[in-house]
């Protein structure tokens, strides 16, 4: 996450999603600062979980075959730090999270996680089938247009 200065005039800060890494398996769990000036700051948080959903197939698919695929941070404020919470590559799942409100920002999704996803995709995305097309009620029953 990074702290820049301003935002809009009521804020003297803002923060952003600067992007995502992959942890080490024994990567020290604790957050940190790895960079800090007198404008900017940036804090990493290991430990947060990339799983795979098979009911998010579908928000999968959408993201991955997109022009830019990304990944969804969903984040909180912690006192005066903005922490990350939950991460998706779920279109649909990230957009939700919008919907409800929370602060979400998206990040280019590492290019190593895109055949991964694309497997998963592969294995657990059904489109549904195309419905016939449905006509206005006033056809269905021969009714005649008036002149």
């Amino acid at each position: 996450m990074e702290r820049l200065p301003g935002g809009d005039r009521w804020a003297t800060e803002r923060w952003e999603t600067k992007g995502i890494v992959r942890d080490l398996p024994a990567a020290d769990k604790a957050q940190r600062v790895i960079y800090t000036d007198e404008r900017t700051e940036q804090i990493l948080f290991p430990g947060l979980v990339l799983r795979l959903e098979p009911r998010e197939a579908e928000g999968y698919y959408v993201n991955i075959t997109s022009t830019r695929p990304k990944v969804f941070v969903m984040w909180r404020m912690n006192g005066e730090i903005a922490r990350p919470e939950y991460i998706t590559a779920s279109y649909l799942e990230g957009v939700g999270w919008v919907d409800c409100g929370e602060n979400v920002d998206s990040v280019d999704l590492p290019e190593d996680l895109l055949p991964h996803i694309a497997e998963f995709v592969a294995e657990h995305y059904r489109p549904e089938p195309k419905k016939e097309p449905r006509y206005a009620s006033s056809k269905d029953k021969g009714v005649a247009s008036r002149r």
